[in-house]
């Protein structure tokens, strides 16, 4: 797509967007995942939806592909195009990938986007290191690109940031005091923000932005991940199966200290101190049980903390946009589509 389309055209709506960054991104993505080991490209297809268990051809649901999307706009914000910006689409949504591979596995979920999850189908072991073989693929996407140095280590600190945010979050579960909330936003910010920022910061320097562009960009997609995950974590509670592909109150079940959780431990109201109860026992949660945690964190004002607060970052997040100074209509459709992501119960 020409600079003069981002220059003249009106913004597009999110789904049209979505729609488009999927087709870009499709082709090569196939191609990367052509690249790996018989084994794990096998895994691969069938968690993209691609294949069935089998191997052959399907149409399951491969995801929105949100962080391709970024790093395709950010590209157009900065007056480049799409087109230069493939590599790092392909290398954020690897990336991605691998962490909900290996998330599936630590987590114990059985299904992922309405189908099963690749370890329940394929094992634990071999989910994993499709996963592994995932993340190489992404550095290798990035070697081709321009600056592919300062791409590997832009992906390389936002994979680190994950990791450690992933690795906290575990901890959380299994840590007998309470959580700080705002230990519980800085574990948040890594494991979904970071990868968010980083879509947008290779985006836009393969569009060819200065540093200073390129991290405003970024920071743009650090806030509105931040958001996201806040707005995931609602309805990681509170949302419909039909919609998010997971059992009802799956999170509460397994205890997670997602962010409208850990701000009822800490409102020191006595829903918060009921909840608290609920938490300290040891094996998953009866539904009984999870539906009160639910009633109980809504009623210690968690969930309107939590909207309110996503509301903020979004609201943060359209500054830095702001002060990239981008390109008119790729600005609307990124400023559309932080609107979607960061507004998904609310």
């Amino acid at each position: 797509m020409s600079v003069s389309y981002w220059n003249d055209a009106p913004p597009r709506p999110p789904a049209e967007v979505l729609a488009w960054s999927r087709a870009l991104l499709d082709p090569a993505l196939r191609a990367a995942v052509d690249e790996m080991p018989p084994a794990t490209r096998a895994v691969a297809g069938f968690h993209f939806g691609w294949t069935d268990a089998e191997g052959r051809p399907a149409a399951g649901a491969a995801g929105k592909a949100v962080r391709p999307a970024l790093a395709l706009l950010s590209a157009a914000a900065v007056g480049g195009t799409a087109a230069a910006a493939l590599p790092a689409a392909v290398a954020v949504e690897l990336a991605h990938n691998f962490s909900l591979l290996h998330d599936d596995v630590m987590d114990g979920d059985a299904t992922r986007r309405h189908r099963p999850t690749a370890w329940t189908v394929f094992g634990s072991n071999t989910a994993i290191l499709a996963g592994d073989a995932m993340l190489a693929g992404a550095f290798e996407a990035l070697a081709g690109g321009p600056a592919p140095a300062e791409s590997v280590r832009t992906l390389g600190r936002a994979v680190l940031e994950l990791v450690e945010g992933q690795s906290e979050d575990l901890a959380f579960e299994r840590r007998a005091a309470a959580v700080p909330l705002a230990e519980c936003l800085a574990m948040a910010g890594r494991k979904t923000g970071a990868l968010l920022g980083a879509a947008c910061a290779l985006g836009a320097a393969h569009g060819g932005a200065d540093g200073l562009r390129a991290e405003r960009l970024g920071s743009f997609g650090e806030r509105v991940g931040l958001a996201f995950q806040l707005a995931d974590d609602i309805l990681g509670i509170w949302g419909d199966p039909d919609v998010t592909g997971k059992p009802v109150h799956s999170d509460l079940r397994n205890r997670k200290q997602s962010l409208p959780v850990v701000a009822a431990l800490a409102s020191g109201t006595p829903a918060g101190d009921e909840l608290a109860e609920i938490y300290r026992r040891e094996a998953p949660l009866p539904d009984a049980d999870a539906a009160r945690a639910a009633a109980l964190v809504e009623a210690a004002g968690a969930r309107e903390w939590a909207a309110r607060k996503a509301d903020a970052l979004r609201a943060a997040a359209l500054t830095d946009l702001a002060a990239a100074d981008p390109v008119p209509a790729a600005a609307g459709e990124l400023r559309a589509l932080a609107h979607l992501l960061t507004h998904r119960d609310h």
